[in-house]
């Protein structure tokens, strides 16, 4: 069994935590008598995502990577209406987990082959 690397342990910790610190901050703005008043159910959503992104991520799922990826896209794009130093942060973020999670020495690790045996 191959051993989760150690950037892709730190990334995929930090999705967990950024999600769970996240969703635990926003479910206060959730109102359960109308879920959809404001905008609450979609932010606890995108923040479970990425608890679940980051799941993925150590358990080594090839879709968990993308999921991590989509989710920082995500975040660059709700950049654009707010301030450029916020923008250049996140597409810089992007940039780093992308690079760590697509390099040639993590892809050994993302191995459908392996993680079907791992789970067997």
């Amino acid at each position: 069994m191959l051993k989760c690397p150690l950037p892709i342990t730190i990334i995929g910790w930090l999705f967990i935590a950024a999600g769970a610190v996240g969703f635990v901050y926003h479910t206060t703005e959730l109102h359960l008598n109308d879920p959809f008043a404001n905008d609450a159910a979609w932010v606890l959503l995108v923040r479970l995502l990425a608890i679940v992104g980051g799941i993925a991520l150590v358990r080594g799922a090839e879709w968990g990577r993308w999921l991590a990826v989509a989710w920082l896209a995500y975040h660059v794009v709700l950049s654009y209406s707010h301030t450029l130093s916020e923008l250049i942060m996140h597409a810089a973020l992007l940039a780093v987990v992308a690079y760590f999670l697509f390099r040639p020495k993590t892809n050994e690790y993302f191995k459908t082959d392996r993680n079907i045996e791992r789970r067997g």
